[in-house]
């Protein structure tokens, strides 16, 4: 099954500027989730950027850049421009995946292609996994979401969602049969569906929750959902993550330190 990533990449970052081109054990961090994106099988891996710098480490390194708009309000609009830009056909499945995952496994990527692909009533697909720790679900930067009895997203919440009412009443922990599930920043989308992303209009939910997704529900468009059996590896928002994912790739490289 043939499939595009896309990585949207931007300079600015008001925790980490100039985050893409962060080294990661010898490398831009941009480049490192490039070659993850290769492994995962994809067809053609493109970054997308609004930054010279950015677009000259990544050629750098062979990989294939496409120049956007510095207006984009996301990762989502972006990579609309890039399925205009590069004229990709309407059932184009591209896989938006975000430039700051160094660590992300390539068949996560891979999966959630294929979700989309095996569901044709859905025109993004998405990807979680299932938790039952009570902080987790009760802490609001981790997003859950609930979905059907066919796989679609029903509703992405930062709040408790089902919430396990008997259980809270009593002041248990959350039910380990209740499936509850952490959403996965992930997305692959028809290139069709793009194009129409473009034109709608933001809803409220999208606006009280922060979560970008929920514009999609509420214009009626489905979203199938990855159920994967393991937690995704650490992103890099923070220094600590920063120095984390450093370590990792650098005892990688060299096992014995």
């Amino acid at each position: 099954m043939s499939f595009k990533v896309v990585i949207p990449a931007r300079y600015a970052s008001s925790r980490l500027p100039g985050k893409p081109l962060l080294d990661i054990a010898g490398k831009p961090m941009v480049v490192r989730v490039a070659e993850q994106a290769l492994v995962s099988g994809a067809e053609e891996v493109v970054v997308a950027t609004d930054h010279e710098r950015i677009a000259e480490a990544v050629t750098a390194y062979g990989f294939n850049v496409v120049m956007t708009r510095t207006d984009h309000l996301s990762g989502t609009d972006r990579i609309a421009e890039v399925v205009e830009l590069q004229h990709w056909q309407d059932d184009a499945i591209v896989v938006n995946v975000q430039g700051d995952e160094p660590l992300i496994d390539p068949i996560l990527i891979q999966d959630v292609a294929n979700n989309l692909a095996a569901h044709p009533q859905a025109h993004m697909s998405t990807a979680c996994h299932s938790i039952h720790d009570t902080p987790s679900i009760l802490n609001p930067n981790i997003v859950k979401v609930v979905l059907d009895n066919q796989g679609h997203a029903l509703y992405f919440s930062r709040a408790p969602i089902p919430y396990p009412r008997d259980a809270f009443a009593a002041n248990q922990d959350v039910p380990t049969d209740m499936p509850i599930y952490r959403h996965i920043g992930i997305y692959a989308y028809r290139a069709n569906f793009l194009r129409a992303y473009a034109a709608l209009s933001p809803s409220a939910i999208e606006h009280f929750e922060s979560l970008e997704q929920l514009r999609v529900l509420w214009h009626g468009y489905k979203i199938s959902v990855e159920v994967t059996s393991k937690a995704p590896a650490a992103g890099v928002d923070t220094e600590a993550d920063l120095a984390y994912v450093r370590s990792v790739l650098i005892n990688s490289q060299h096992p014995s330190l």
